[in-house]
């Protein structure tokens, strides 16, 4: 249903009133290159995310494996990862991208599979029956040892071998860990595999976006979480512009459970708000849905620094959140915008609404677009590999909203073979968990050639002559 990922971060605000519906998308992408920088908006304003947000510390537990190619045997590590999730919270990763390598200090963001290369990955499913037949979700290693038909394992051998039957399905390696007792396990653990559902997200809020007139209920957003119940914020400047979170009733709500519907009652005459523009009856407000629960084993997480993408082993009891917005207008187009990466067509698709009395025009790249009066369509942005992508979209009454990311959904070894990039430092840093008394590099990092310095990401520019697709969806009535 749209919902904004990680890498389809948006932002929204309120510049100078336009006076005319017609608006124009501009494709803000310059050649050159991104060193591990996060891809975030400029005007720094707070930006739609869903679920858990965390940044990675480095590899915990591990042993080493050893990666097979036309270009000779690379020592590899292999093994757990660490991240401190913000707001509170611990999460444990392997690697489903292992010819990457991982930015120090990344954030991550819990993503959807069809926003990394697990959405088009037919294995993906044989993964998570990996995570949770083996460590750290069965950490009686006496008993995971006994089914492997081992003698013995270590919490080393059993990350190891854990994360070598992973790399086999996420990315098609030729690979096996070190330690014997750890390649029986990965051997074990590959065979068994047998293919599984991609687990529920821990939080979202669907649609993450709706319209409207003011003088009503704008909605409604629905709750989706694992967490007993989430806990409802308003907008920041609610006591200015009258704007309350209500249920379907009208009666307002302060928290809510899986299910729950959630409305923007936005008065009539609606004022206020340093981030908004008035004067011809327009507005905007955002609320946030928080929560304090563990995050389901085998969800994704990814990075717009392009650090290599993780898969959930394990989780604390974490926070984590939601948002969603309201735009209404008195009269006019009155747009409902939110985007998710698409990996199956190498695409973002822009997802919106109109539930104005006025079409809703706009060009993209020299193609013009109209979403008709209470109707909607979906915009297919096609991007190419690694490209970096900034969109902004205005409006009338002053509607501004701002797409940033990288698509990045394949895996390196489906791009360039089985060159393994490292970094100029262990990265993420060690942090113990030693295999052999020596503290190695992250995943994807070899313990004893030279390191190659930092990758680079080259952006390539979105040309005016790029396809792009505009396909009728029903109207959702919102």
């Amino acid at each position: 249903m749209g919902f904004v990922t990680a890498s389809a971060r948006s932002t929204r605000g309120r510049g100078p009133v336009r006076a005319a519906a017609a608006t124009l998308v501009t494709g803000l992408v310059a050649a050159g290159l991104l060193a591990g920088a996060d891809v975030a908006a400029a005007d720094g304003t707070p930006q739609q995310q869903a679920g858990a947000t965390a940044t990675i510390g480095g590899l915990k537990t591990y042993g080493e494996a050893v990666v097979h190619g036309d270009g000779g045997d690379q020592p590899v590590s292999a093994g757990l990862f660490e991240m401190s999730v913000e707001g509170g919270g611990t999460l444990q990763t392997y690697c489903v991208d292992l010819h990457n390598p991982t930015q120090k200090d990344a954030k991550y963001q819990e993503t959807p599979w069809s926003g990394t290369s697990l959405g088009t990955n037919k294995d993906a499913g044989r993964i998570r029956w990996i995570l949770q037949n083996s460590y750290p979700q069965v950490n009686d290693l006496a008993a995971l040892a006994h089914r492997a038909g081992v003698r013995g394992l270590t919490e080393q051998d059993a990350a190891a071998g854990t994360q070598v039957a992973i790399w086999r399905y996420s990315d098609g390696a030729d690979v096996d860990a070190v330690d014997p007792q750890a390649e029986k396990l990965a051997d074990y653990l590959q065979k068994s595999a047998r293919s599984q559902a991609e687990p529920e997200a821990s939080l979202t809020l669907d649609p993450p976006a709706v319209s409207g007139r003011p003088g009503g209920l704008l909605g409604p957003v629905t709750v989706h979480t694992n967490a007993r119940s989430v806990t409802v914020t308003p907008p920041a400047d609610a006591a200015i512009t009258g704007v309350r979170i209500v249920d379907g009733t009208g009666k307002p709500v302060t928290s809510a459970s899986n299910g729950g519907r959630l409305f923007f009652d936005v008065p009539e005459r609606a004022t206020g708000g340093t981030a908004h523009a008035f004067s011809s009856g327009g507005g905007s407000a955002e609320l946030t849905v928080q929560a304090s629960t563990t995050v389901p084993v085998g969800r994704a997480f990814t990075s717009d620094s392009r650090s290599q993408t993780q898969i959930l082993a394990g989780s604390s009891e974490s926070t984590v959140s939601a948002t969603a917005s309201a735009d209404w207008a008195g009269k006019g187009a009155i747009p409902a915008l939110s985007a998710a990466e698409n990996c199956a067509k190498g695409s973002l698709d822009i997802n919106g609404a109109n539930t104005g009395d006025e079409p809703f025009t706009f060009d993209l790249m020299d193609t013009g677009y109209t979403i008709p009066a209470a109707a909607s369509r979906t915009v297919t942005v096609p991007l190419q590999e690694d490209q970096a992508y900034d969109f902004t979209i205005t409006g009338p009454n002053g509607f501004q909203q701002r797409f940033t990311g990288v698509l990045d959904c394949r895996t390196q070894s489906a791009e360039t073979g089985n060159a393994i990039r490292t970094l100029s430092e262990p990265s993420p840093a060690s942090v113990g968990g030693t295999a052999g008394g020596t503290n190695l590099a992250a995943t994807g990092g070899s313990a004893v050639t030279p390191l190659i310095a930092g990758t680079a990401i080259g952006l390539v520019v979105i040309g005016g002559g790029v396809l792009v697709v505009l396909r009728r969806r029903e109207s959702t009535g919102r």
